[in-house]
């Protein structure tokens, strides 16, 4: 099979650079070891999106896509079949439950990456290859370094399952977003408070002391982002069913927490849940440039900056325990808004492949910023649109004009630039 450009990867940031590779009239294969494209945006149950970026990206068109609200929870069920639509209607062609297994190289050069399915096994051969898996599977197949986890002891943040409940009293406003979200329950309780006292007494499992709730388009539902198992490598198969085991019973348990505690939750059901790990960190591909904790809240650009006005908070899940990272019970700081260089997306090694998404060449704690899906779409775009001018100018990433990818972006609507 011969392409223009390959992606390895069907989530938010694969799906982004899927559309604009294939709106750039690229001849586009998008490949998705799932059954159904989305990643997060449909399997994984999260939302609602978040990160922010320059206005004009394609992360606008894909939440107006499966969200009836900017800043609500996704329809999960919408958005298997927009997403669907969209890469269908763009002509990408999608090869689902196919997996990643290897490449060739010449060189620096990937010149094909093999895959297997139940068909079998098939080759892909492009100009350019973009590796969007999350993971850096296609990157670390073809030899490029990694680095994994925080400094000292390799541990990542912790993986979670995200879960619908429903049955909430409709008179009950309860919503809980992050660490200082702070609620009077009217009888003299505070939410918080009464999660962290739980998770002491065991009625909450011993990881979880915040029991985050989203709205979504349903007063009666909420979304949990809540249940949380640490000490896991999401890369191990082993330890990605001893998770699966871990988090189904967790969700049982918080269940009962809110059941028993929160006035109007009395009656709650689980809705729908997850069916795959929330996996916030593995490999971080080495690249040409390493974004920094210290890039970020300097609130950096760059002359190769592909991505403008990025921000979220340093929000790193306490690999080891319960709570953030650095502040158990505080909300994690927020960097300034930051850029992200086209050079952090070029791993060492491979002059014709791109990440996109969390496997980019960051450090663990810039990571945990710059890993939320509006920042990934920004990011995927960036990708697409550095193929287009690749495949154009038969340049590879060290030697492209980075100018040319920037105004492809523009002229897309990008605010790259201050007006």
């Amino acid at each position: 099979m011969k392409y223009d450009v390959v992606i390895a990867g069907a989530g938010p940031a694969g799906i982004a650079c899927a559309l604009e590779a294939a709106r750039s009239g690229l001849k586009t294969a998008l490949i998705e070891r799932y059954g159904c494209v989305g990643g997060n945006l449909t399997l994984g149950y999260v939302g609602p999106l978040l990160g922010k970026i320059c206005a004009g990206t394609i992360a606008e068109e894909l939440e107006d896509a499966i969200c009836t609200k900017r800043r609500n929870v996704p329809d999960f069920e919408r958005a298997k079949i927009a997403l669907t639509e969209l890469l269908d209607e763009a002509g990408v062609d999608v090869y689902l439950q196919t997996c990643v297994i290897g490449s060739e190289k010449s060189g620096e050069r990937i010149e094909k990456i093999h895959t297997a399915g139940k068909f079998g096994k098939l080759s892909f051969a492009a100009k350019v290859f973009i590796d969007a898996t999350g993971d850096g599977d296609l990157a670390v197949q073809s030899g490029c370094a990694f680095h994994m986890g925080r400094d000292g002891d390799g541990l990542v943040q912790p993986v979670t399952l995200m879960f619908i409940i429903e049955g909430v009293d409709p008179d009950q406003p309860l919503l809980c977003r992050h660490e200082e979200d702070y609620t009077d329950l009217g009888d003299g309780r505070e939410y918080l408070d009464l999660c962290h006292k739980a998770c002491k007494t065991g009625e909450l499992p011993e990881n979880v002391n915040i029991v985050r709730l989203y709205g979504t388009d349903v007063s009666t539902e909420r979304m949990v982002n809540a249940t949380q198992e640490n000490r896991i490598d999401p890369l191990n198969p082993a330890d990605v069913f001893k998770a699966e085991v871990s988090l189904r019973r967790q969700m049982g348990k918080i269940v009962d927490f809110l059941k028993n505690n929160i006035p109007g939750f009395s009656n709650i059901t689980v809705k729908g849940s997850a069916s795959t790990l929330g996996v916030r960190e593995s490999r971080r591909i080495v690249g040409r440039y390493q974004l920094t904790e210290e890039d970020l809240m300097a609130g950096r650009a760059y002359a190769d900056s592909v991505v403008h006005k990025a921000r979220f908070a340093l929000d790193i899940h306490n690999p080891s325990g319960a709570g953030q990272s650095a502040h158990a019970e505080r909300r994690p700081v927020t960097p300034n808004f930051y850029d992200i260089p086209f050079s952090a997306m070029c791993p060492l090694g491979c002059d014709n492949l791109i990440t996109a998404g969390r496997c980019i060449s960051g450090t663990h704690v810039a990571h945990s910023s710059y890993r939320v899906m509006r920042i990934c779409m920004a990011m995927g775009q960036a990708a697409g649109a550095a193929a287009a001018i690749m495949c154009q100018t038969d340049t590879t990433t060290n030697t492209v004009d980075v100018s040319l990818i920037r105004r492809h972006l523009m002229d897309r609507g990008v605010q790259l630039e201050e007006k």
